[in-house]
């Protein structure tokens, strides 16, 4: 699934390029035909994210709200087009202008909403580590309170949004945290540790379109941007992330697996102890 750094820059790139005009929107699928009728040829206000959820605001109090799922992909092409756009697959949706085409394949949920739908939404999210608005306090006194592990609640989007499969098992690690301790019985400390890494790792997956987690590869990442460089990366990496098996970095011991909140859990059992 799709982790909330992929979802904030896709409402940057759809922000960019549609936000101010007022695109046709479409359903060649048929499945959204009505809601394409209700937004086509509205303006498009803005684009945002909060954790796995996208929103754009139309003209006239009405709301795309997207939620891609496990398969769901939204593309946003940013050339020119002169001619009819073929459509490629099932395409739910489509924003398009003379400049620019946006189609919507897959997702769990696509509607149009009214502002109170949205508010609604947002009330049930946690906070979202890439937004500057974010407040981990919010998410601290639902953590201290439940007798669920950590990597239940990192998962947990009314906790935490936009945190999902890998940089769950990835920050875990990285601070040595045993996944399986209780939220009441988490260090606050430990907390405002994970939620600084969320708040570097992140916007860093957004800059680079990969989740970026093994700390040489950061460093590097980091190093780039300082100069204005554009960052490359020629591997993907993990520590623990789909390692079940295979020796731990840090102390060589196998890495484990286990199903947490539905989704494979990996993590070192000799590393992290902590609390």
């Amino acid at each position: 699934m799709p982790e909330g750094h992929t979802l904030f820059a896709l409402a940057r790139d759809l922000h960019e390029a549609f936000a101010g005009s007022s695109p046709e929107v479409s359903s060649p699928q048929g499945k959204f035909a009505e809601g394409a009728a209700e937004l086509t040829g509205r303006e498009l206000l803005r684009a945002t994210s909060r954790g796995k959820h996208l929103f754009a605001e139309f003209a006239g109090d009405r709301w795309l709200h997207v939620h891609l799922g496990l398969i769901g992909s939204f593309t946003v092409d940013s050339h020119a087009w002169t001619a009819e756009v073929p459509v490629v697959g099932q395409v739910r949706l489509r924003l398009r202008t003379n400049e620019h085409v946006a189609d919507l394949r897959g997702p769990t949920l696509c509607e149009v909403a009214s502002p109170e739908r949205v508010d609604s939404v947002l009330a049930s999210l946690g906070p979202d580590p890439l937004r500057a608005d974010a407040d981990p306090d919010v998410a601290w006194a639902r953590i201290r309170r439940s007798s669920r592990s950590v990597a239940e609640l990192l998962m947990d989007q009314s906790v935490l949004a936009g945190v999902g499969n890998v940089y769950r098992s990835e920050v875990l690690f990285r601070h040595r945290l045993s996944p399986f301790t209780e939220g009441r019985r988490m260090k606050r400390a430990s907390w405002r540790l994970v939620w600084a890494d969320l708040q570097r790792l992140m916007p860093l997956g957004v800059t680079t379109g990969r989740i970026v987690t093994v700390e040489d590869q950061v460093l590097d990442v980091e190093a780039a941007l300082g100069r204005g460089e554009v960052p490359r990366l020629t591997e993907r990496r993990s520590s623990v992330y789909k390692r079940a098996g295979q020796p731990c970095p840090v102390c060589g011991s196998k890495v484990r697996t286990q199903v947490v909140a539905g989704r494979n859990l990996f993590w070192c059992g000799r590393c992290q102890r902590r609390t």
